[in-house]
Protein backbone atom coordinates (compact mmCIF):
# COMPACT_ATOMS: atom_id res chain seq x y z
CA UNK A 1 0.00 0.00 0.00
CA UNK A 2 1.30 3.56 -0.86
CA UNK A 3 1.55 5.89 1.58
CA UNK A 4 -0.37 9.24 0.62
CA UNK A 5 1.81 11.96 -0.55
CA UNK A 6 2.92 15.05 2.37
CA UNK A 7 0.33 17.60 2.82
CA UNK A 8 1.96 20.69 0.74
CA UNK A 9 4.18 22.86 3.52
CA UNK A 10 4.90 19.97 5.67
CA UNK A 11 7.79 17.39 5.88
CA UNK A 12 7.37 13.79 5.26
CA UNK A 13 6.05 13.08 8.50
CA UNK A 14 3.33 15.03 8.53
CA UNK A 15 4.80 17.78 10.58
CA UNK A 16 4.94 21.43 9.63
CA UNK A 17 8.54 21.70 8.25
CA UNK A 18 9.17 25.38 10.30
CA UNK A 19 11.42 25.39 13.03
CA UNK A 20 9.19 28.48 14.60
CA UNK A 21 5.71 28.43 16.13
CA UNK A 22 2.60 27.66 14.32
CA UNK A 23 0.36 30.87 12.83
CA UNK A 24 -3.06 31.67 14.36
CA UNK A 25 -5.55 29.85 13.36
CA UNK A 26 -7.77 30.34 10.18
CA UNK A 27 -7.14 30.41 6.61
CA UNK A 28 -3.53 30.18 5.39
CA UNK A 29 -2.80 32.32 2.49
CA UNK A 30 0.63 32.20 2.31
CA UNK A 31 3.84 31.94 4.58
CA UNK A 32 4.20 34.12 8.11
CA UNK A 33 7.18 36.93 7.18
CA UNK A 34 6.14 38.52 10.56
CA UNK A 35 8.17 38.06 13.48
CA UNK A 36 5.50 38.14 15.46
CA UNK A 37 2.08 36.52 13.70
CA UNK A 38 -0.06 37.77 16.52
CA UNK A 39 0.61 41.22 16.20
CA UNK A 40 -3.03 41.97 15.09
CA UNK A 41 -4.53 40.32 18.11
CA UNK A 42 -3.38 42.00 21.32
CA UNK A 43 -4.83 44.79 22.72
CA UNK A 44 -4.47 48.17 22.43
CA UNK A 45 -2.58 48.82 25.68
CA UNK A 46 -0.19 46.84 24.84
CA UNK A 47 1.60 49.22 22.44
CA UNK A 48 3.12 51.37 25.86
CA UNK A 49 4.62 47.71 27.05
CA UNK A 50 8.40 48.58 25.86
CA UNK A 51 11.16 47.12 28.01
CA UNK A 52 12.84 49.35 29.88
CA UNK A 53 16.67 50.44 29.84
CA UNK A 54 17.64 48.95 33.09
CA UNK A 55 16.15 45.34 31.75
CA UNK A 56 18.10 45.69 28.68
CA UNK A 57 21.15 46.57 30.35
CA UNK A 58 21.23 43.17 32.83
CA UNK A 59 22.57 40.56 30.00
CA UNK A 60 25.32 43.25 30.28
CA UNK A 61 26.00 44.20 33.42
CA UNK A 62 26.01 41.59 35.38
CA UNK A 63 28.93 39.98 33.66
CA UNK A 64 32.13 39.48 36.25
CA UNK A 65 34.54 42.65 33.91
CA UNK A 66 31.68 44.43 34.00
CA UNK A 67 31.54 47.11 37.13
CA UNK A 68 27.79 48.13 36.88
CA UNK A 69 26.80 51.21 38.58
CA UNK A 70 23.72 50.61 37.13
CA UNK A 71 20.76 48.42 38.87
CA UNK A 72 19.39 49.38 42.37
CA UNK A 73 20.16 44.89 44.04
CA UNK A 74 20.09 45.71 47.50
CA UNK A 75 23.36 44.22 49.23
CA UNK A 76 22.45 40.90 51.21
CA UNK A 77 26.43 40.61 52.02
CA UNK A 78 25.34 41.82 55.52
CA UNK A 79 22.08 39.51 55.81
CA UNK A 80 22.37 36.94 58.45
CA UNK A 81 21.97 34.39 55.91
CA UNK A 82 22.49 31.42 58.32
CA UNK A 83 19.98 32.91 60.72
CA UNK A 84 17.43 33.11 57.66
CA UNK A 85 18.19 29.55 56.68
CA UNK A 86 17.62 28.13 60.63
CA UNK A 87 14.53 31.17 60.50
CA UNK A 88 12.97 28.92 57.31
CA UNK A 89 14.34 25.32 58.37
CA UNK A 90 11.89 26.02 61.22
CA UNK A 91 9.23 27.55 59.64
CA UNK A 92 8.38 24.89 57.09
CA UNK A 93 9.09 21.94 60.40
CA UNK A 94 6.46 23.78 62.22
CA UNK A 95 4.37 25.63 60.31
CA UNK A 96 4.35 24.68 56.92
CA UNK A 97 1.01 23.16 56.59
CA UNK A 98 0.12 26.76 56.82
CA UNK A 99 3.07 28.83 55.28
CA UNK A 100 2.63 26.22 51.94
CA UNK A 101 -1.25 26.91 51.99
CA UNK A 102 -3.63 28.90 50.25
CA UNK A 103 -3.64 32.74 52.13
CA UNK A 104 -5.68 36.01 52.27
CA UNK A 105 -6.03 38.27 49.48
CA UNK A 106 -5.37 41.35 51.89
CA UNK A 107 -2.28 39.31 53.45
CA UNK A 108 -1.76 37.80 56.54
CA UNK A 109 -3.26 39.40 59.34
CA UNK A 110 -0.10 38.81 62.09
CA UNK A 111 2.42 40.34 59.49
CA UNK A 112 0.24 43.57 58.33
CA UNK A 113 0.17 44.11 62.42
CA UNK A 114 3.62 43.87 61.86
CA UNK A 115 4.13 46.43 59.03
CA UNK A 116 2.31 48.90 61.25
CA UNK A 117 4.68 48.79 63.73
CA UNK A 118 7.22 49.58 61.13
CA UNK A 119 5.68 52.04 59.91
CA UNK A 120 5.24 53.99 62.97
CA UNK A 121 9.32 54.06 63.53
CA UNK A 122 8.70 56.90 60.71
CA UNK A 123 5.65 58.42 62.46
CA UNK A 124 2.75 56.69 60.77
CA UNK A 125 -0.32 55.66 62.23
CA UNK A 126 -1.64 52.71 60.44
CA UNK A 127 -4.42 50.30 61.34
CA UNK A 128 -4.17 46.47 60.28
CA UNK A 129 -7.15 46.60 58.82
CA UNK A 130 -5.99 48.87 56.25
CA UNK A 131 -2.98 47.46 54.99
CA UNK A 132 -2.67 44.95 51.72
CA UNK A 133 0.48 43.03 51.52
CA UNK A 134 1.56 43.28 47.69
CA UNK A 135 3.97 40.96 45.21
CA UNK A 136 6.73 44.07 46.20
CA UNK A 137 5.70 47.70 46.07
CA UNK A 138 5.68 47.39 42.37
CA UNK A 139 2.86 45.35 42.60
CA UNK A 140 0.87 47.74 44.78
CA UNK A 141 1.71 50.81 42.70
CA UNK A 142 -0.02 48.56 39.36
CA UNK A 143 -2.86 47.46 41.74
CA UNK A 144 -3.39 51.37 42.88
CA UNK A 145 -3.16 52.50 39.18
CA UNK A 146 -5.56 49.63 38.08
CA UNK A 147 -8.34 50.72 40.80
CA UNK A 148 -7.85 54.62 39.62
CA UNK A 149 -6.76 55.48 35.99
CA UNK A 150 -8.79 54.95 33.06
CA UNK A 151 -6.82 55.51 29.29
CA UNK A 152 -5.85 58.81 29.33
CA UNK A 153 -6.20 60.05 32.77
CA UNK A 154 -3.45 62.58 33.48
CA UNK A 155 -1.08 61.30 36.49
CA UNK A 156 1.29 63.65 37.55
CA UNK A 157 4.77 62.98 38.79
CA UNK A 158 8.57 64.33 39.10
CA UNK A 159 10.56 64.99 36.70
CA UNK A 160 12.82 62.68 36.79
CA UNK A 161 10.60 59.39 38.26
CA UNK A 162 11.03 56.14 39.23
CA UNK A 163 11.43 54.09 35.40
CA UNK A 164 9.30 51.05 37.20
CA UNK A 165 6.27 53.62 38.16
CA UNK A 166 6.57 55.24 34.24
CA UNK A 167 6.00 51.71 32.86
CA UNK A 168 2.80 51.02 34.87
CA UNK A 169 1.41 54.32 34.13
CA UNK A 170 2.47 53.29 30.60
CA UNK A 171 0.39 50.19 30.54
CA UNK A 172 -2.44 51.66 32.33
CA UNK A 173 -2.20 54.12 29.02
CA UNK A 174 -1.94 57.20 31.38
CA UNK A 175 -0.73 60.38 30.49
CA UNK A 176 2.67 61.65 32.46
CA UNK A 177 2.83 65.23 33.33
CA UNK A 178 6.12 65.70 35.12
CA UNK A 179 6.93 69.01 37.46
CA UNK A 180 10.70 69.91 38.22
CA UNK A 181 12.71 68.77 40.93
CA UNK A 182 15.62 70.59 42.26
CA UNK A 183 18.24 69.44 45.29
CA UNK A 184 15.44 70.00 47.88
CA UNK A 185 12.97 67.63 45.74
CA UNK A 186 9.89 68.08 44.21
CA UNK A 187 9.27 72.10 43.34
CA UNK A 188 5.98 73.49 45.23
CA UNK A 189 5.13 76.42 42.92
CA UNK A 190 5.78 73.88 39.80
CA UNK A 191 3.29 71.61 41.38
CA UNK A 192 0.67 74.28 41.38
CA UNK A 193 1.35 75.54 38.09
CA UNK A 194 1.01 72.46 36.56
CA UNK A 195 -2.23 71.82 38.27
CA UNK A 196 -3.19 74.99 37.25
CA UNK A 197 -2.80 74.52 33.26
CA UNK A 198 -4.48 71.13 33.98
CA UNK A 199 -7.57 72.45 35.65
CA UNK A 200 -8.14 75.03 33.00
CA UNK A 201 -7.92 72.96 30.18
CA UNK A 202 -10.54 70.79 31.99
CA UNK A 203 -8.07 67.66 32.87
CA UNK A 204 -8.74 66.22 35.77
CA UNK A 205 -5.42 64.65 37.37
CA UNK A 206 -6.04 61.07 39.11
CA UNK A 207 -2.63 61.59 41.69
CA UNK A 208 0.12 63.03 42.19
CA UNK A 209 3.03 59.96 42.03
CA UNK A 210 6.03 60.77 44.48
CA UNK A 211 8.86 59.48 46.07
CA UNK A 212 9.92 62.23 48.00
CA UNK A 213 12.58 60.40 50.42
CA UNK A 214 15.72 59.51 48.90
CA UNK A 215 14.61 59.43 45.44
CA UNK A 216 14.62 57.23 42.94
CA UNK A 217 16.85 58.18 40.83
CA UNK A 218 17.76 61.99 41.75
CA UNK A 219 18.74 60.65 45.55
CA UNK A 220 17.19 64.29 46.91
CA UNK A 221 14.86 64.50 49.51
CA UNK A 222 11.97 66.43 49.56
CA UNK A 223 12.34 68.95 52.85
CA UNK A 224 9.87 69.22 56.05
CA UNK A 225 8.51 72.71 54.73
CA UNK A 226 7.81 71.08 50.97
CA UNK A 227 6.02 68.38 52.34
CA UNK A 228 3.19 70.88 54.24
CA UNK A 229 3.40 72.65 50.79
CA UNK A 230 2.60 69.33 48.85
CA UNK A 231 0.03 68.39 50.80
CA UNK A 232 -1.74 71.56 50.51
CA UNK A 233 -1.42 72.13 47.01
CA UNK A 234 -2.58 68.81 46.56
CA UNK A 235 -5.81 69.47 48.86
CA UNK A 236 -6.24 72.89 46.88
CA UNK A 237 -7.05 70.85 43.77
CA UNK A 238 -8.66 67.61 45.19
CA UNK A 239 -5.44 65.80 43.72
CA UNK A 240 -5.00 62.15 45.92
CA UNK A 241 -1.14 61.67 46.67
CA UNK A 242 0.62 58.53 46.27
CA UNK A 243 3.97 58.02 48.10
CA UNK A 244 6.35 55.58 47.37
CA UNK A 245 8.46 55.24 50.48
CA UNK A 246 10.83 51.84 49.65
CA UNK A 247 14.13 54.02 51.46
CA UNK A 248 12.79 55.66 54.22
CA UNK A 249 14.83 53.67 56.84
CA UNK A 250 18.29 53.60 54.69
CA UNK A 251 18.75 56.98 55.88
CA UNK A 252 22.76 58.03 56.76
CA UNK A 253 22.35 60.68 59.57
CA UNK A 254 19.62 61.45 61.71
CA UNK A 255 16.36 60.52 61.95
CA UNK A 256 14.22 59.20 59.39
CA UNK A 257 11.82 62.04 57.42
CA UNK A 258 8.67 62.26 57.84
CA UNK A 259 6.57 61.06 55.36
CA UNK A 260 3.76 62.55 53.99
CA UNK A 261 1.22 60.30 55.21
CA UNK A 262 1.85 60.35 58.48
CA UNK A 263 0.48 63.94 58.37
CA UNK A 264 -2.38 63.16 56.08
CA UNK A 265 -4.10 60.08 56.59
CA UNK A 266 -7.34 60.80 54.53
CA UNK A 267 -5.71 62.02 50.89
CA UNK A 268 -2.64 59.53 50.54
CA UNK A 269 -1.57 56.37 49.96
CA UNK A 270 1.60 54.47 51.11
CA UNK A 271 3.85 52.33 49.16
CA UNK A 272 6.30 50.17 51.42
CA UNK A 273 8.28 47.15 50.65
CA UNK A 274 10.72 45.01 52.61
CA UNK A 275 12.47 44.70 49.40
CA UNK A 276 15.18 47.00 50.55
CA UNK A 277 15.40 46.53 54.46
CA UNK A 278 15.33 42.63 54.40
CA UNK A 279 15.09 40.56 50.91
CA UNK A 280 14.05 41.69 47.58
CA UNK A 281 14.08 37.96 46.35
CA UNK A 282 10.57 37.69 48.78
CA UNK A 283 8.98 39.79 47.37
CA UNK A 284 6.81 41.58 49.81
CA UNK A 285 5.31 44.59 49.88
CA UNK A 286 2.09 46.74 51.01
CA UNK A 287 0.42 49.31 50.07
CA UNK A 288 -1.91 51.74 53.33
CA UNK A 289 -4.64 53.20 52.13
CA UNK A 290 -8.45 54.63 53.48
CA UNK A 291 -10.37 52.41 54.12
CA UNK A 292 -12.79 52.24 51.22
CA UNK A 293 -9.51 52.31 49.11
CA UNK A 294 -8.38 49.65 50.72
CA UNK A 295 -11.50 47.50 49.94
CA UNK A 296 -11.39 48.21 46.30
CA UNK A 297 -7.44 47.02 46.64
CA UNK A 298 -8.04 43.84 48.11
CA UNK A 299 -10.57 42.90 45.01
CA UNK A 300 -7.79 43.85 42.37
CA UNK A 301 -5.56 42.04 44.46
CA UNK A 302 -7.91 38.55 44.62
CA UNK A 303 -8.33 39.01 40.74
CA UNK A 304 -4.87 39.26 39.74
CA UNK A 305 -2.86 36.74 41.97
CA UNK A 306 -5.66 35.75 44.37
CA UNK A 307 -3.68 35.81 47.24
CA UNK A 308 -0.18 37.41 47.78
CA UNK A 309 2.69 34.29 48.54
CA UNK A 310 1.91 33.29 52.26
CA UNK A 311 5.18 31.65 52.32
CA UNK A 312 7.18 34.80 51.55
CA UNK A 313 4.99 36.55 54.43
CA UNK A 314 5.21 33.53 56.90
CA UNK A 315 9.37 34.41 56.05
CA UNK A 316 9.43 37.78 56.71
CA UNK A 317 6.95 37.64 59.91
CA UNK A 318 9.18 35.54 61.55
CA UNK A 319 12.36 37.53 60.72
CA UNK A 320 10.58 40.39 62.34
CA UNK A 321 9.47 38.42 65.15
CA UNK A 322 12.91 36.62 65.96
CA UNK A 323 15.30 38.78 64.60
CA UNK A 324 17.12 42.61 65.26
CA UNK A 325 15.77 43.85 62.67
CA UNK A 326 16.28 46.99 63.72
CA UNK A 327 19.93 46.76 64.38
CA UNK A 328 20.28 45.12 60.49
CA UNK A 329 18.62 48.27 59.01
CA UNK A 330 21.81 50.09 61.02
CA UNK A 331 23.77 47.75 59.54
CA UNK A 332 22.52 48.47 55.94
CA UNK A 333 23.42 51.99 56.27
CA UNK A 334 26.60 52.19 57.59
CA UNK A 335 27.44 50.30 54.67
CA UNK A 336 25.49 52.13 52.04
CA UNK A 337 26.65 55.36 53.74
CA UNK A 338 30.45 53.75 53.25
CA UNK A 339 29.82 53.23 49.27
CA UNK A 340 27.65 56.38 48.54
CA UNK A 341 31.31 57.86 50.16
CA UNK A 342 33.16 55.94 47.84
CA UNK A 343 31.05 56.82 45.16
CA UNK A 344 30.74 61.07 45.60
CA UNK A 345 34.69 61.06 46.65
CA UNK A 346 35.56 59.05 43.41
CA UNK A 347 32.99 61.50 41.22
CA UNK A 348 34.95 64.46 43.04
CA UNK A 349 38.31 63.28 42.26
CA UNK A 350 38.11 62.06 38.56
CA UNK A 351 34.92 63.80 37.31
CA UNK A 352 35.36 66.80 34.58
CA UNK A 353 34.89 70.13 34.70
CA UNK A 354 31.02 70.91 33.79
CA UNK A 355 29.58 67.44 35.64
CA UNK A 356 26.90 67.84 38.74
CA UNK A 357 25.54 65.43 41.14
CA UNK A 358 23.50 65.03 43.16
CA UNK A 359 24.97 64.08 47.25
CA UNK A 360 21.91 61.84 48.84
CA UNK A 361 21.16 61.65 52.39
CA UNK A 362 20.31 57.86 51.81
CA UNK A 363 18.88 55.16 49.72
CA UNK A 364 20.93 54.02 46.75
CA UNK A 365 21.13 56.67 44.26
CA UNK A 366 23.29 59.35 42.76
CA UNK A 367 21.74 61.56 39.67
CA UNK A 368 24.59 62.86 36.98
CA UNK A 369 24.38 65.70 34.66
CA UNK A 370 27.14 65.21 31.90
CA UNK A 371 29.24 68.26 30.90
CA UNK A 372 27.25 70.64 28.33
CA UNK A 373 26.54 68.55 25.19
CA UNK A 374 27.14 65.04 26.03
CA UNK A 375 24.53 62.51 25.81
CA UNK A 376 24.22 59.91 28.41
CA UNK A 377 22.52 57.81 25.93
CA UNK A 378 24.45 57.83 23.28
CA UNK A 379 27.46 57.60 25.24
CA UNK A 380 26.13 54.36 27.05
CA UNK A 381 28.10 51.83 24.46
CA UNK A 382 31.34 53.60 24.46
CA UNK A 383 30.90 52.70 28.06
CA UNK A 384 30.23 49.68 28.03
CA UNK A 385 32.98 48.65 25.80
CA UNK A 386 35.08 50.37 28.82
CA UNK A 387 33.86 47.45 30.97
CA UNK A 388 31.34 49.93 32.95
CA UNK A 389 27.27 50.17 32.83
CA UNK A 390 24.96 53.08 34.33
CA UNK A 391 21.09 54.12 33.52
CA UNK A 392 20.64 56.74 31.01
CA UNK A 393 18.39 59.69 32.25
CA UNK A 394 16.10 59.09 29.59
CA UNK A 395 14.82 55.96 31.27
CA UNK A 396 13.51 57.92 33.84
CA UNK A 397 11.35 60.62 31.82
CA UNK A 398 7.94 59.71 29.83
CA UNK A 399 8.92 62.66 27.41
CA UNK A 400 12.37 61.56 26.33
CA UNK A 401 14.08 64.20 28.15
CA UNK A 402 16.87 63.32 30.63
CA UNK A 403 19.76 62.89 27.61
CA UNK A 404 22.49 64.80 29.13
CA UNK A 405 22.11 62.92 32.51
CA UNK A 406 22.36 59.17 34.04
CA UNK A 407 21.59 57.65 37.31
CA UNK A 408 24.57 55.62 39.62
CA UNK A 409 23.56 53.22 42.05
CA UNK A 410 26.03 52.71 44.40
CA UNK A 411 24.48 49.54 46.88
CA UNK A 412 25.71 47.08 45.46
CA UNK A 413 29.34 47.29 44.36
CA UNK A 414 31.86 47.13 47.15
CA UNK A 415 33.90 50.56 47.49
CA UNK A 416 36.78 49.38 45.34
CA UNK A 417 34.73 48.82 42.42
CA UNK A 418 32.46 51.65 42.79
CA UNK A 419 36.01 53.90 42.68
CA UNK A 420 37.17 51.30 39.66
CA UNK A 421 33.65 51.80 37.62
CA UNK A 422 33.71 55.89 37.84
CA UNK A 423 37.45 55.46 36.99
CA UNK A 424 36.03 54.24 33.80
CA UNK A 425 33.13 56.06 33.65
CA UNK A 426 35.37 59.72 34.01
CA UNK A 427 37.46 58.45 30.96
CA UNK A 428 34.77 57.33 28.47
CA UNK A 429 33.41 61.19 29.71
CA UNK A 430 36.67 63.10 29.01
CA UNK A 431 36.94 60.71 25.50
CA UNK A 432 33.49 62.10 24.79
CA UNK A 433 34.46 66.17 25.66
CA UNK A 434 37.46 65.38 23.30
CA UNK A 435 35.57 63.93 20.48
CA UNK A 436 33.16 67.26 20.38
CA UNK A 437 35.87 69.60 20.73
CA UNK A 438 37.62 67.92 17.92
CA UNK A 439 34.46 67.19 15.54
CA UNK A 440 32.09 70.75 16.79
CA UNK A 441 28.63 70.92 18.07
CA UNK A 442 27.56 68.88 15.06
CA UNK A 443 29.11 65.49 17.06
CA UNK A 444 25.95 65.95 19.36
CA UNK A 445 22.68 64.96 19.30
CA UNK A 446 20.56 68.18 17.26
CA UNK A 447 18.40 68.62 20.35
CA UNK A 448 21.37 69.69 22.14
CA UNK A 449 22.24 72.25 19.94
CA UNK A 450 19.01 74.51 20.47
CA UNK A 451 20.41 75.28 24.22
CA UNK A 452 17.71 73.33 25.65
CA UNK A 453 17.97 71.36 29.47
CA UNK A 454 15.57 68.86 30.28
CA UNK A 455 14.23 69.48 33.39
CA UNK A 456 16.20 67.81 36.18
CA UNK A 457 17.52 68.70 39.86
CA UNK A 458 19.60 71.73 40.40
CA UNK A 459 22.39 69.96 41.45
CA UNK A 460 25.29 71.06 44.16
Amino acid sequence: MTAPPPVPGTGPDGLSASAGPPGPPGPRTGHHTRFDAYVDRYATRTRGMTASEIRALFSVASRPEVVSLAGGMPSLSGLPLDAVAATVRDLVATRGATALQYGSGQGEPGLRQQICDVMAIEGVDGHPDDVVVTVGSQQGLDLVTRIFCDPGDVVVCEAPSYVGALGVFRAYECEVVHVEMDGQGLIPEALRQALARLAEIGRRVKFCYTVPTYHNPAGVTLTAARRAEVLAICADYDVLVIEDNPYGLLGFAGEPPRPLRADEGGRVVYLGSFSKTFAPGLRVGWVLAPHAVREKLVLAQESSTLCPPAFSQAVVSAYLADHDWRGQVKQFCELYRERRDAMLEALTEQLPTGARWTRPDGGFYVWLTLPAGLDAKAMLPRAVTARVAYVPGTAFYADGFGSRCLRLSYCHPTPERIREGVRRLAAVVERERELRETFGAGAGPPHLETGYESPTPDLT
